[in-house]
Parts: C-alpha cells; sequence; structure tokens
C-alpha cells in the first residue's frame, strides 16, 4: 500500500455497461469459424479502456524504463504479425510480486514484476508475451463475458458474509490473486499454440516457451500439491510442456531460420536489481503489527487473522470469513466529508458518529449500518452490515479504516475493530523505517560444477536454495559453467 488513490481489491469484480447485439454470430479472427459473440469489438475496447485505470490504480505500476521500453517494443512487434494488428495494444508492468500475467478485452496486457522475476531469458517471456496476445486475438474475453457479465460492487454490496466470504479471508492467506474470469482449457490451449506462433515468428526459440511450463510446475509445488487437471481450468503444466515442445517443433519447420533467440544473458541483466517478493516500503506485517515506512504510520493487526496487502489497500480478516477491515486512503480533504462521502457511496444508515483523538490525531468514529440491497430493497435482519469506521487525518492524508461483519456478529468483532483503530500511531522504529526489500542480484557463477555448490561460493543461504532453483528454472543438482550468470537474492 501507498500514496496512490485506493480502489476495493478482494471484493472488486469487473462491470462495464454493454448494448447486446442480437445478431451475434461474428467470425473468429483466428479460427476463421463462427462465433456466438454479444461483443462487438468496439465494446471490447471499451471495455479495457475502462478497466485498465482500475488495474493500474490496484497494483501499481513497476517503476523501470528499461523495462517498461522492452515490455512496450516485443509486444508492439508481436500486436503487428497477431491475428488482430488493428488494435491499440498496450503493455505494461505491475508492481506485484505475484508470478501472473494476463489480458483485457480490447489490447490490453499486463506482466507482474513477479513472472518477470522467474523468466529466465528473453524466449520464455516472449513465448507468454504471445499468449496473452492470443487471449486477445482469439477473442476469449469476449466470449466469456458473452456468458457471464459481473459487476463492479461496492465495497459492501459486493460482500457476502458466508461461507462465499470465506473464500476471501483464503485469498488474503494464499497471496493476491487476480480475480478475472477464468478461461476454459480449451482457450488456454489455444493461447499456447497462438504464443508458440507469435514468438516463433518474430524470431524466438518457442522450447523456451515450454520450459517455463516446468517452472510453474514447480510454483505450485509439483503433480503432488496441484489441483488435478480434470479440476482445472488451465491445463497442467506439464501436459502444456510437451504440447508446446511439440508445436515449437512444428512451427520451427514452418518458418526455418538460421537461429531463433534465447537472449538469456542479455534478459538476466535486464532485471538486475528488480525487486523481489514483497515490497516492505509499501508496508508489511511483522509480529501482529503493521508498519508503512515510507507513510510513517504503524497499527496492530488483530492475533490469528490474514492479511493481504496491496498498493491500493490493506485488508485483515479471520479464517472463518464473518469480518472484515480494510485501510483504504479517503479522496476528501476533510474529515466530516469524507464521512458523508462513505455513507453516500456505500448507501449507510449513520448510528452514532463523533469526533475523536488517536493518539493525539484527530479523526471521526462512525458507525452505520447497510438495511437494503442494491436496488434499494429492505434487507432481512440477519442479513444487514454493520460497520464502524475511523477516519483518521494524519500527515495531510485521510485514512479510512473500515471493520465490518453482519449485525448479529458485530458484538464479536467491535473490540479488535477497536484496538486496530485506536492505536493508529506514527512510526518511529528506525529499523522499521529503514526496512528495504529484497532485490535480483545477478551474479556469474565462480567455478563450474552443480548450480548447488555454486549457490554455497555466492554465500546464498541454505533454507533459499530450492526456491534459486526454481527461480533460476535450474535444479540443484544440474551443472553450471564458470562464468555463467545466474540470479541470486539480495538487499
Amino acid at each position: 500500500m501507498n500514496k496512490i488513490s485506493f480502489n476495493s481489491k478482494v471484493l472488486i469484480i469487473f462491470f462495464f455497461p454493454l448494448i447486446f447485439v442480437i445478431d451475434a454470430c461474428v467470425t473468429n479472427p483466428v479460427t476463421g469459424k463462427k462465433d456466438f459473440m454479444l461483443l462487438s469489438e468496439k465494446q471490447e475496447i471499451a471495455m479495457g479502456a475502462a478497466s485498465d485505470p482500475s488495474i493500474v490504480g490496484s497494483f501499481g505500476l513497476y517503476p523501470d524504463d528499461d523495462i517498461q521500453k522492452f515490455i512496450d517494443e516485443k509486444g508492439q512487434e508481436m500486436a503487428k504479425i497477431s491475428h488482430r494488428s488493428n488494435l491499440n495494444y498496450e503493455f505494461k508492468v505491475l508492481d506485484s510480486p505475484v508470478v501472473n500475467a494476463f489480458a483485457l478485452p480490447g489490447g490490453y496486457v499486463y506482466f507482474t514484476r513477479g513472472i518477470l522475476a522467474h523468466f529466465n531469458n528473453e524466449a520464455e517471456f516472449a513465448g507468454v508475451l504471445g499468449h496473452e496476445i492470443g487471449h486477445i486475438t482469439a477473442r476469449h474475453s469476449a466470449k466469456q463475458y458473452s456468458k457471464q457479465i459481473v459487476g463492479q460492487l461496492g465495497l459492501i454490496v459486493g460482500i457476502v458474509v458466508s461461507e462465499e466470504f470465506a473464500k476471501y479471508a483464503d485469498v488474503a492467506n494464499t497471496g493476491m490473486q487476480l480475480l478475472f474470469l477464468k478461461f476454459g482449457r480449451d482457450a488456454e490451449s489455444e493461447s499456447d499454440r497462438l504464443g508458440v506462433e507469435y514468438s516463433t515468428k518474430i524470431g524466438y526459440d518457442a522450447h523456451e516457451m515450454a520450459g517455463f511450463f516446468q517452472t510453474l510446475n514447480r510454483l505450485s509445488g509439483g503433480p503432488e500439491n496441484r489441483i488435478p487437471v480434470f479440476a482445472s481450468t488451465h491445463p497442467d503444466p506439464v501436459d502444456r510442456h510437451n504440447k508446446t515442445d511439440a508445436m515449437a517443433d512444428e512451427w520451427q519447420k514452418k518458418d526455418p531460420r538460421s537461429r531463433y533467440a534465447v537472449n538469456r544473458n542479455n534478459y538476466l541483466r535486464m532485471i538486475e536489481g528488480l525487486v523481489y517478493g514483497e515490497d516492505p516500503r509499501q508496508g508489511f506485517v511483522e509480529n501482529n503489527k503493521f508498519y508503512h515506512p515510507d507513510l510513517k504510520f504503524e497499527f496492530p493487526v488483530p492475533s490469528g487473522w490474514q492479511t493481504q496487502n496491496s498498493p491500493s489497500q490493506f485488508q485483515m480478516a479471520p479464517e472463518d470469513g464473518k469480518a472484515l477491515m480494510v485501510l483504504t486512503l479517503a479522496q476528501q480533504s476533510s474529515l466530516r466529508s469524507a464521512a458523508d462521502s462513505t455513507l453516500l457511496q456505500f448507501q449507510l444508515n449513520q448510528v452514532s458518529r463523533k469526533n475523536v483523538t488517536v493518539n493525539g490525531i484527530p479523526a471521526i468514529e462512525l458507525v452505520a449500518d447497510q438495511t437494503t440491497n442494491q436496488q434499494g430493497q429492505a434487507l432481512p435482519q440477519e442479513q444487514q452490515i454493520r460497520t464502524l469506521t475511523y477516519f483518521i487525518q494524519y500527515e495531510g492524508l485521510i485514512y479510512k479504516i473500515m471493520g465490518l461483519s453482519l449485525k448479529p456478529d458485530f458484538a464479536n468483532y467491535e473490540n479488535k475493530f477497536l484496538r486496530t483503530m485506536q492505536n493508529f500511531k506514527k512510526l518511529t522504529d528506525q529499523s522499521k523505517l529503514n526496512k528495504q526489500p529484497e532485490r535480483i542480484r545477478v551474479k556469474a557463477v565462480t567455478k563450474s560444477g552443480t548450480f548447488k555448490e555454486a549457490l554455497r561460493a555466492l554465500n546464498q543461504p541454505s533454507d533459499r536454495h530450492e526456491e534459486l532453483s526454481i527461480l533460476n528454472g535450474i535444479e540443484l543438482t544440474g551443472p553450471v559453467t564458470k562464468g555463467m550468470l545466474i540470479k541470486t537474492i539480495g538487499e
């Protein structure tokens, strides 16, 4: 979480007003076949343009001009040879540690810094780039949206405090998950095929794309810890590796050239210094406290609660999912206007309001209920939500910490809410203020031998050897040669 406009994430699903087309059979630009489609190309473009600010606002852009330039240059080169070269493509790097890449309809493609850290050459990146462009060219999002419309619901009206809500607490436990429509296995396989085709056409060795699926396999915990292929919307990584490897052979026969690029060293040098893992400058949890070095504040987190931090907000939830606290930044200029805006935004009925101080900092305590649904219809008593919100004016900004639960459960969580909110204070601990992120550090192997031996020689801690093995796409017992570049982790 850092100083940007805040926007609910875990509870967001994107909504775009759509005008449905009755005559909805259109020709798919990839297959040449007729598809049932309720979205025109113009509507696809509008959907992507409408959601892009939310994506950027939620995650933030990773501030590295060289990496952004590389992503854009390769993206535009590949877009020109794609099946929908007429679109205005945009390629962006998000400041997120999650290993992910995704595309929105209309030409928007995103890579997280987390996935960039796990690529080991340009060819791996190019294969995934082609895969994401393939989702756009084959109109996979448009097909999904033709079957299902999802709404960008407000923070409160989007919450289902039930078994469904418990899933959100699980999200906080397992790491940031992108809440986009999941493509089916057929769509993923088609995009794999397009990734091979597009990356080959711009001169990269698509066998490296196949190799990256081995990294994904290891990241997922291997076959023993992965959801069985028949229960997953994504094809099994091992199966994807084998099929992609075969497709790479086929495409290299169709598009013969003397050399297909891999560019390992160029890529590794480019990502030297890339932030790895969570960035503590955007806030971190340690010993049941949340610290924000850049914004210079801290507050306690309820013991046993799971947390999720992003550039747009910080969330806390118990494992049973029956309550939630969310820290965001209010956009208003005064405490009173921030409180009034919250009541209006979430259609809340005020129960009480009072001016308070929090460790000498001016604040407002607001209790309010949501008693109607989005259509204005009265909710049964057991479905009504009670909120407790503290608006805290600190260092020229207004922080909003909202706690909420079903009214019958509110008494069980009120004291936990208050303990967090009333203990918001200035951060003065220099060890927390000076905490720095870990970064990718590219080193040359000092002596030929095994990868494990190379890590020892470079003083990498033994408890992180397996992590570094996955990060580099090299088995610990695999061979390395003197002078070979590998990724290490440091400050």
